[in-house]
C-alpha cells in the first residue's frame, strides 16, 4: 500500500474527531487544524539536511529530548526541517515560519533559523495528552511577529542574579517568544559587570561585592544567542550611578561623601556632566564595555534624575549660566538642557563604537539626535510624543510586573491600540514593547514567581495578531498551560512559593498558611516602600508577602464565579443545574475561608514573622461569613436590610486595609457580591 492511501485511509478513519481547543500561546498569526492527529508513540526522526546556523540542531534535541527522550530513532515519523540563512537577531531579522502537522510527520519551513527556533516553542505547546497516549492535531500554522522588539528586563543590580537565573529566564523567553533580554546592570546599589579598566566598580561600589565575571558575561550571551535572544546591556547614568561614585569620587556632582547604597529609593545622586574628566572616564567605560556586549544596541538609562545634585552645586550652576541652560526667564537653570547635553556627548561616544543608544523616556527633548530610541515608561504619551518627534520606541509602560498587577492589566496594553493618534508613517517607528522586572522587593530565590507566568500577557501582545487577542477569558483559559511547561524548563515560578510557605509553617500543617497565602498579593504601584517596613539590601525576602502570588489566580477565579453566580437566575425556578453547580462551588470556597481562621490563628501566636498577617486571616473569615449570608438571602430573594448593609461594608472596609505589605485579592469581588442589588440562584 502506497505511503498517500494509507495516509488517507488514516485521515478517513479520523475524520470523525475533533481538535480541542487551542492552549498555543502567543497566539500564532494563522492557524487551519484538520481532524487527524500524530501518534507520540514512535519518536520522531529528525531531517536537518543543511544547517548552516550551529544553533538550530541542539535546539532541535533540546526539544525532542524534552518531547520523547534522548532517543535518535532510525526509522519512524519525520521532523523536517529547512530554512534558508543563518537569523540574525541583532538586525531585526525574519521570524516567520510555516509549522504543519500531518498523521504522516511534522515539517517547519522558515526564511531564517531564526524562524525555526520560534517554530519549535510552538511545536513544543502541541503535545496533547489523552487518556495513556500522546499525539500532536494536525494543523497548518503560518505564523509571524507583529512586532520586532518583544523584550523582558531582568534587574540585577539591586538584587544580584545568579548566571543560572539568567539562563532559565531566558528559557522562559524562548518559550513564549520573546526575543530581548535587557539587562540592567549598574544602578545606585551595585556596579553588576566585571571591568578590567575600572575594577573598583564591581569590587566597591556595592555592599555585597557580588558581580558577573567577562566570562559569565559572555556564557550568557552565548546561551541567550542559542535561542534567538539578543542582550541589551543597561549602564544607568546620570542618575542611579551612586555605586560609581563610591568607586571613583572623581565622578561625583558635590562634595559630599558616599558610601555603598543600602536603600531602595531614588538617591537623587548623579555624575558631575560638566567636567571633561566625566567623559574621559566614559570613552574608556564604553570601550570595554561595548566590546563585551556586541548587540548595536546600548541603553544608557537616563531615568530619575531631578537635577537637585546639580543645582546645589555652585559650580554646575555657573557651567549651566554661561552657557545659556536656563528656562525661558532667562535666569532659572534648567537640569533638562545640562541633562541633553550629556546624553548628546554619551551618544556620540556610543555611536563612534557603533552602538545605536536607548535612554527612558524623560532624556526625550527637542534637541536630542532622532537616531536615539525612547522607551517609554511613564505613560503612553512619552511614546506618542517620541515617535511624533521621529524617534524609535519601545513600550515598558503598562508592562511593569514589579507593581503586582494583573496580567489582565498588561494584556490590555497595546503599544499601537486602534485609536493610536500616531500617522502610519510613525506607527512604523514603534519597534515593540518590553515587560520590566525591577528587583527591589525580588530576590534570586522569588524573581521567578514574579516575572511568570505574567509576562506571558507581554509577550502574546508583543507577537500576536492584534485581532486575534482580544480575549482575556481566553488568554487565562490558556496560561495555566504555558504556566506549566514553563516549569519543566526549570522555572521556580510555582516551586519557590510553596517551599517558603513549609519554611514559616515549621512544623505545623502549612495547608492552613497556603489557603490564606493563595488570596493575598503584595501590595500595589510602589506602595512596599512606605508601608511601615524598613528595607535596606540585606533585608531577606522570606515573609508571607514574598510566598504571596503577584497575582492570584485562586481570587481571580473567585470572581469569575461570583460573576456566574450572579449572572445564573434571580428565581428557584429559572435555575439551571450549572448554575446549582456554581452556588454550591462558591458556597464550598466560602465555608472553607470561613473556618481557616480558627486553625491559622495557633500558628500566628507561635510565629513572630507571621503574626503581622493576623488580621488577614481574620478578615478573610469575616467576608466568607459575610458573603454566605449574602448569598442565603440572594437565594431566598430577600434584601439586606440597611443595617445589615451598614454592617458589610464596613467588614469590606476593613478587610481591604494592608498588613505586612499583603492584601486580600478578594475584597472587591467580595463587595460586587455582597452590595449587588441582583439576585442570585
Amino acid at each position: 500500500m502506497g505511503l498517500w492511501l494509507l495516509a488517507l485511509l488514516m485521515l478517513a478513519a479520523q475524520s470523525g474527531r475533533a481538535q480541542p481547543a487551542s492552549t498555543l500561546l502567543p497566539v500564532p498569526a494563522e492557524m487551519r487544524w484538520g481532524k487527524g492527529r500524530l501518534s507520540l508513540s514512535k519518536p520522531l526522526r529528525l531531517q536537518l539536511d543543511n544547517s548552516p546556523d550551529p544553533a538550530v540542531r541542539p535546539a532541535v534535541r533540546r526539544l525532542l529530548t524534552r518531547l520523547q527522550g534522548p532517543a535518535e530513532p532510525p526509522t519512524g515519523p519525520v521532523l523536517q526541517i529547512r530554512y534558508g540563512r543563518v537569523g540574525k537577531p541583532e538586525k531585526f531579522d525574519e521570524e516567520r515560519y510555516s509549522l504543519r502537522v500531518t498523521p504522516m510527520g511534522v515539517s517547519i519551513d522558515a526564511p531564517t533559523s531564526l524562524g525555526v527556533l520560534r517554530a519549535l516553542a510552538t511545536l513544543e505547546q502541541l503535545p496533547i495528552a489523552e487518556k495513556k497516549q500522546r499525539y500532536l492535531p494536525e494543523v497548518d500554522i503560518q505564523d509571524q511577529p507583529r512586532f520586532a522588539w518583544r523584550g523582558l528586563l531582568i534587574d540585577a543590580a539591586r538584587h544580584f542574579m545568579p548566571v543560572a537565573v539568567i539562563k532559565r529566564n531566558i528559557d522562559g523567553m524562548a518559550a513564549v517568544k520573546l526575543n530581548v533580554l535587557h539587562w540592567h546592570l549598574t544602578d545606585d546599589q551595585g556596579f553588576r559587570v566585571e571591568s578590567l579598566v575600572f575594577p573598583r566598580l564591581h569590587t566597591v561600589g556595592s555592599t555585597d561585592g557580588l558581580f558577573y565575571t567577562q566570562a559569565e558575561v559572555r556564557e550568557v550571551l552565548a546561551y541567550a544567542a542559542a535561542r534567538g535572544i539578543r542582550v541589551v546591556p543597561e549602564f544607568d547614568m546620570p542618575s542611579h550611578t551612586t555605586s560609581w561614585i563610591v568607586a571613583y569620587p572623581r565622578l561625583k556632582s558635590n562634595d559630599s561623601t558616599y558610601a555603598p547604597y543600602t536603600s531602595w529609593r531614588t538617591t537623587n545622586v548623579a555624575i558631575d556632566p560638566t567636567r571633561e574628566t566625566t567623559y574621559t572616564f566614559l570613552d574608556s567605560l564604553f570601550t570595554e564595555m561595548t566590546a563585551l556586549f556586541p548587540d548595536p544596541y546600548f541603553h544608557a538609562g537616563g531615568d530619575e534624575n531631578d537635577g537637585r545634585n546639580w543645582r546645589r552645586t555652585p559650580r554646575i550652576v555657573a557651567y549651566m549660566q554661561a552657557n545659556k541652560m536656563v528656562k525661558a526667564d532667562g535666569k532659572t537653570v534648567d537640569k533638562h538642557q545640562l541633562q541633553t547635553y550629556f546624553n548628546r556627548r554619551v551618544l556620540a561616544l556610543l555611536q563612534k563604537r557603533g552602538k545605536t543608544m536607548i535612554g527612558w523616556d524623560e532624556i526625550l527633548g527637542p534637541d536630542l539626535p532622532k537616531e536615539t530610541v525612547i522607551q517609554s515608561w511613564r505613560g503612553k504619551k512619552g511614546l506618542v510624543d517620541a515617535a511624533q518627534l521621529g524617534h524609535p520606541v519601545l513600550l515598558s509602560n503598562g508592562y511593569y510586573l514589579d507593581l503586582n498587577n494583573t496580567a489582565a492589566s498588561s494584556y490590555l496594553t497595546d503599544p499601537l491600540p486602534p485609536d493610536t493618534p500616531l500617522t502610519p508613517a510613525e506607527q512604523k517607528l514603534v519597534l515593540g514593547g518590553e515587560a520590566a522586572m525591577w528587583a527591589e522587593f525580588a530576590d534570586s530565590v522569588v524573581l521567578d514567581s514574579r516575572i511568570w507566568p505574567r509576562a506571558a500577557a507581554v509577550a502574546e501582545r508583543l507577537w500576536s495578531p492584534q485581532a486575534a487577542t482580544q480575549s482575556v477569558a481566553d488568554f487565562h483559559r490558556r496560561l495555566p498551560v504555558i504556566s506549566a511547561e514553563l516549569e519543566t524548563l526549570g522555572l521556580r515560578h510555582r516551586i519557590v512559593p510553596e517551599l517558603l510557605l513549609k519554611q514559616m509553617a515549621g512544623s505545623t500543617n502549612v495547608a492552613p498558611l497556603h489557603t490564606l497565602a493563595e488570596v493575598l498579593e503584595p501590595v500595589k504601584e510602589y506602595k512596599r516602600h512606605f508601608q511601615g517596613f524598613t528595607y535596606t539590601t540585606a533585608t531577606p525576602l522570606n515573609r508571607l508577602v514574598d510566598a504571596a502570588p503577584a497575582e492570584s489566580e485562586v481570587a481571580r477565579r473567585f470572581g469569575v464565579l461570583v460573576d456566574s453566580v450572579l449572572a445564573g437566575g434571580a428565581t428557584a425556578a429559572g435555575r439551571t443545574a450549572a448554575s446549582q453547580r456554581q452556588t454550591a462551588a462558591l458556597r464550598a470556597q466560602l465555608l472553607r475561608w470561613q473556618a481557616n481562621d480558627v486553625v491559622l490563628q495557633p500558628q500566628f501566636l507561635l510565629s513572630p514573622t507571621l503574626r503581622e498577617y493576623a488580621p488577614l486571616s481574620t478578615n478573610l473569615a469575616a467576608v466568607a461569613r459575610l458573603l454566605l449570608e449574602r448569598l442565603t438571602q440572594l437565594q431566598a430573594g430577600q434584601t439586606p436590610s440597611a443595617a445589615w448593609l451598614a454592617a458589610a461594608r464596613k467588614t469590606l472596609d476593613a478587610a481591604q486595609a494592608p498588613a505586612g505589605q499583603a492584601e486580600l485579592a478578594v475584597v472587591k469581588t467580595a463587595r460586587k457580591l455582597a452590595l449587588t442589588g441582583v439576585s442570585a440562584p
